[in-house]
């Protein structure tokens, strides 16, 4: 399991364009990943409940990777969190 933590810069945070784009990047890997923020934790592969999240500029969120190839998509998803959020 590879998990990283990141805190939202986008000043829209995750709306639904961003969260579209992340389902897309982590339909590229076999691993499953989770976001967690506070007490709530989601698949990323489910669009409408990252948004419903409600996650904000600022708001810290921490990403799990889980399976198969971990390491190359835990690498992967810091990086579009990096350019995206």
């Amino acid at each position: 399991m590879k998990t990283f933590l990141y805190t939202i810069t986008a000043s829209t945070g995750i709306h639904a364009r961003v969260a579209g784009a992340l389902v897309r990047e982590v339909r590229r890997y076999q691993s499953a990943v989770t976001i967690h923020m506070g007490t709530a934790s989601i698949d990323a592969l489910k669009p409408m409940e990252l948004t419903g999240l409600n996650i904000r500029e600022g708001d810290p969120v921490t990403v799990t990777v889980e399976g198969p190839d971990e390491a190359e998509a835990a690498r992967a998803l810091e990086q579009f969190f990096k350019d995206n959020l």
